[in-house]
């Protein structure tokens, strides 16, 4: 049939790729770096690419061309929003999602009492914190995975009281933290270390990397790993 189709001219486009994005029936896709009309039966005419790309490469044409199969369009929608959901749960263990129902509390006071912050001094990022800090001296250490905050309820009271804390999560941070908690443990008085992390596999890079320090600080020092379960449970001590 003769209808109104989208044109792309591939000496025009820059391979940017916002074509792509904006059109919703997934009719373009990038090959080698250039827009491409791959289904032409996936494309309705109504343009919403054109106003989008920046080098004016895309236009209107009519030309022979099969009819726009709107069925077609919504199954491949369908197939993939089911393989983005399948990979997002796949793609690390650490990222499956998962729906809990927290306890509600024993006490039914409706004004439960304040609990004080027990964090002992600040910045408490391991990108972040000094190598040297007068809070180092004789202290004991808290290395925690940022999430353990949120799963364990009691982090403040159980942890972190009587020591100096350190998070990071080695998934975020694009830096090696081996380096600088060994500059940490080698040049203060540390008495002990703690190493609190989540059960989630990608966890274990902070875990890696704090026994990796106590080895190369050349210290012996007494530590302990601690692991926090997703639904907020000490798992071993």
């Amino acid at each position: 049939m003769i209808r109104k189709i989208i044109k792309i001219e591939e000496d025009k486009c820059n391979g940017c790729g916002v074509c792509a994005k904006a059109c919703h029936e997934g009719a373009i896709e990038m090959i080698d770096g250039k827009a491409k009309l791959t289904r032409e039966d996936y494309c309705d005419g109504l343009g919403d690419c054109l106003p989008e790309c920046p080098t004016g490469a895309i236009s209107f044409e009519e030309r022979e061309a099969p009819a726009y199969d709107e069925t077609a369009v919504l199954a491949a929608k369908q197939k993939k929003q089911e393989e983005q959901t399948v990979k997002s749960h796949t793609a690390c263990p650490g990222m499956q999602t998962r729906q809990m129902s927290p306890a509600e509390p024993e006490s039914s006071a409706s004004h439960a009492p304040a609990v004080n912050s027990q964090l002992g001094q600040w910045p408490c990022q391991i990108k972040l914190a000094p190598v040297n800090a007068p809070y180092f001296d004789n202290a004991k250490l808290l290395i925690a995975a940022d999430c353990t905050a949120y799963a364990y309820a009691n982090i403040h009271t159980d942890f972190m009281k009587g020591k100096i804390t350190l998070i990071g999560c080695p998934k975020l941070d694009s830096i090696d933290y081996s380096e600088k908690l060994t500059e940490i443990i080698r040049n203060n008085g540390i008495k002990s270390v703690t190493i609190l992390r989540m059960e989630v596999p990608c966890c274990g890079g902070l875990e890696m990397a704090a026994k990796k320090a106590l080895q190369d600080s050349g210290k012996f020092i007494p530590w302990q790993t601690v692991t926090i379960s997703i639904d907020g449970k000490i798992l071993d001590d």
